[in-house]
């Protein structure tokens, strides 16, 4: 989305989009948070938990390490693995950036490691925010920030789910891209889900969907840059 061809950044772009995003973020707070919370809650069903289960960040981390670590393996087997008996620091860390370059452009290590940054940013984010879950406000009436919390119920914003698979599905859109448009549907339904699950309110589904949008370009652009 925010990269041309030849994997370079459209940094004036992605600034536009922030700024959307911000807009949005804040309207949703003022204004459209609740009447969509409660429009989209009469749509829960158990559809919606299994997508949980299935695209939480553990699960995306744990198959494209395992995936990654295959391709290693793979590759250590057909390059020379001598550096094991050896016990030269030096010659050890040079054959792990050597290894790096060999294997930054396999699809399983470019979604983990866009997956995994993801997560680190929204876990951050998340504690410094702290915005009360939607929770609080069926059960209680409650809204607000307080901010720094570690306490779930008050880790609402951004949505990890959202951004972890946008992170992901998108970096598999922009890697096959006959799949795009399966890959961003997913991601736009996982968005919505958890607004229809009661996780998260609409605000905090758009600011994790443009972060996980960022990362995934920016770990390409990154990791594939001529």
């Amino acid at each position: 989305m925010f990269l041309t061809t030849d994997n370079k950044i459209k940094w004036r772009k992605m600034g536009v989009a922030a700024f959307i995003t911000a807009i949005l973020v804040a309207l949703g707070i003022a204004w459209f948070d609740k009447p969509v919370l409660l429009f989209l809650r009469k749509f829960d069903c158990d559809l919606w938990r299994y997508l949980d289960v299935v695209f939480a960040a553990k699960v995306w981390l744990v198959a494209s390490f395992v995936a990654a670590a295959v391709f290693c393996c793979r590759k250590c087997v057909k390059t020379d693995c001598k550096f094991l008996l050896d016990v030269n620091k030096v010659k050890f860390w040079t054959f792990l950036r050597n290894f790096f370059v060999k294997t930054k452009t396999n699809t399983a290590f470019l979604i983990f490691y866009s997956v995994l940054s993801a997560s680190v940013i929204v876990k951050v984010l998340k504690v410094f925010i702290g915005r009360e879950r939607p929770i609080l406000y069926e059960a209680l009436g409650l809204t607000g920030f307080y901010p720094p919390s570690w306490d779930w119920a008050f880790n609402s914003m951004p949505s990890g789910h959202t951004a972890v698979s946008f992170a992901g599905l998108v970096m598999i859109g922009m890697l096959a891209p006959k799949y795009k448009p399966l890959t961003w549907t997913l991601a736009i339904v996982i968005g919505v889900s958890r607004v229809a699950v009661g996780a998260h309110w609409p605000s905090d589904v758009i600011l994790g969907a443009f972060i996980g949008m960022v990362v995934a370009d920016i770990v390409k652009g990154w990791l594939l840059k001529k």
